[in-house]
């Protein structure tokens, strides 16, 4: 076996860029998109060569970009920020990959702290490889650009991996311990944890994360789907909202304008969860994705979703209303939680509240006003602000009632459903603003189930203004400064400075 001498002779390395002090944001991004650019071309350059045989015996390794900052002394900052600053002297940092989809975002939280901390940050390479499946862009991958003989026992020699050890939520769950002399985390996800989740994205949704918006919708329904399409294609046939395209799975594209111009070809099967995005510049538009059934798909997508960093998230869906007084079709706001979904235990623990954010809250009543017509005591004839309940168990009616009902009525829930409090738990684990807007579509305890011929009928009158809610809500929030939006009650005791 050779030493590690020898190990280190025989790796191919591009030339080192070392750490350099930017006072300036823009410039410091552009660096950043340099060094990853040089080194994932670098990767798949000796990936070629690999392929056709003239990197044998040799190991090709190259390492994401990085950003540092060391502050020597408490800042005074504004109390009302979120983020956008360290809570105490010390040097922090963060790998960053992909720094091309993310400059806008690089750029807002590298110029708060140069301004809110009046020190440089500095850009240069880490000391984690980039592995050779992130190296490839555009939803290429290794397999599908060499054939299964070409990628023998010989390419973990050859190449970093994916490595698991080093991809995981520590930061966000508050789990992370670092090492003696270790640069505290200066960004909720590691370059790996965000790699690892945009090419999910691209598997789960069949588009590509660039273009996801900073607005999301979550529902469980087709009909929403083909209602936001159609209103989507109106909108932008009439040229309204600011809205410039609208990308399918597949990434379909029907761009603005009378002509509706559209390129690229519908897929032959759908995705696990289709997502449709409605663009508008600077990623403010809105992003729908229907996420199926279950709580266990709703943690797989914001798992990922959230590493594009999202300004927002709400869920549309559907429940069983718990009350006498409630009508078919009515809304229920969700205010509370019970957390009967499992999928978060590990992560997020039961006796965690996850609170309503004030911003959300306020955008959706607007919004439930300016869609019905109604507003003040009227508006409580169709809306009610309480408690959700979400389960694991579809069939929950099946189950002997005392135990289930008695639970729910000691809660105060009014709604049932099977996603909401994880998405919105998700929410507060990730810090990314979520709320949740629930349509009533079935009483079980009172004897209304969801039966076909009722469900068609509540469907075809309820969904467009259901989703039109959605619609107006986030449009609302899109209007608020950023650094409103952002809750202080996402935020823990010792956060990242990146929101």
């Amino acid at each position: 076996m050779s030493d590690s001498s020898d190990s280190i002779s025989s790796t191919l390395l591009p030339p080192v860029m070392p750490f350099t002090a930017f006072t300036d944001a823009r410039a410091a991004v552009e660096r950043l998109v340099e060094i990853y650019a040089r080194n994932t071309a670098f990767i798949r350059d000796a990936f070629s060569e690999y392929a056709q045989g003239r990197l044998t015996g040799r190991r090709a390794r190259a390492y994401y970009p990085a950003i540092r900052i060391k502050v020597s002394t408490y800042q005074e900052v504004d109390s009302r920020l979120s983020y956008g600053h360290v809570v105490e002297p010390g040097t922090y940092m963060t790998t960053v990959t992909q720094p091309a989809l993310y400059f806008d975002y690089l750029l807002e939280q590298i110029g708060l702290l140069i301004k809110n901390h009046s020190v440089p940050v500095e850009i240069g390479e880490s000391d984690m490889p980039i592995p050779l499946h992130f190296s490839f862009a555009d939803g290429q991958y290794v397999e599908s650009v060499y054939s299964d003989t070409l990628l023998g026992g010989s390419l973990r020699d050859s190449f970093d991996v994916p490595d698991l050890a080093v991809t995981d939520d520590a930061i966000v769950n508050g789990t992370w311990q670092g090492r003696t002399g270790e640069p505290l985390p200066l960004a909720p996800f590691t370059a790996p944890r965000v790699d690892y989740s945009l090419h999910r994205l691209q598997h789960y949704t069949a588009t590509a994360p660039e273009h996801f918006q900073n607005f999301v919708l979550f529902t469980n329904y087709q009909f929403y789907v083909d209602e936001f399409c159609q209103w989507a294609k109106e909108t932008l046939a009439q040229g309204e909202g600011g809205y410039t395209a609208l990308v399918e799975p597949g990434n379909v594209v029907t761009r603005a304008g009378p002509d509706a111009e559209r390129s690229g070809l519908p897929l032959m099967r759908a995705p696990q969860m289709p997502s449709y995005h409605l663009v508008r510049e600077n990623h403010k538009g809105i992003t729908l994705i229907n996420i199926g059934v279950g709580p266990s798909n709703a943690k797989t997508i914001t798992d990922h979703v959230a590493v594009l960093r999202p300004s927002a998230w709400l869920m549309l869906g559907h429940c069983a209303g718990l009350r006498t007084t409630q009508r078919l079709g009515d809304y229920v706001l969700a205010h509370g939680y019970v957390r009967q979904d499992h999928v978060l235990d590990a992560d997020l623990p039961t006796w965690v509240p996850v609170p309503p954010l004030a911003e959300i809250q306020v955008a959706l009543e607007q919004a439930v006003a300016d869609v019905s017509g109604l507003s003040g005591w009227e508006l409580k004839k169709i809306m009610r602000t309480g408690t959700v309940a979400s389960i694991d168990n579809r069939n929950w009616e099946l189950r002997d009632h005392d135990e289930p009902v008695r639970q729910l009525s000691q809660s105060r829930a009014i709604a049932l459903d099977m996603e909401s409090a994880t998405i919105a738990a998700n929410g507060f684990r990730f810090r990314v603003p979520y709320g949740t807007l629930l349509c009533v579509s079935d009483k079980p305890l009172h004897g209304e189930l969801k039966l076909p011929g009722m469900a068609s009928d509540f469907y075809r009158t309820q969904v467009g203004q259901h989703l039109h809610i959605g619609i107006q809500a986030l449009e609302l929030l899109r209007d608020m400064p950023r650094e409103r939006l952002h809750s202080r009650k996402l935020r823990s005791f010792i956060e990242t400075a990146f929101k």
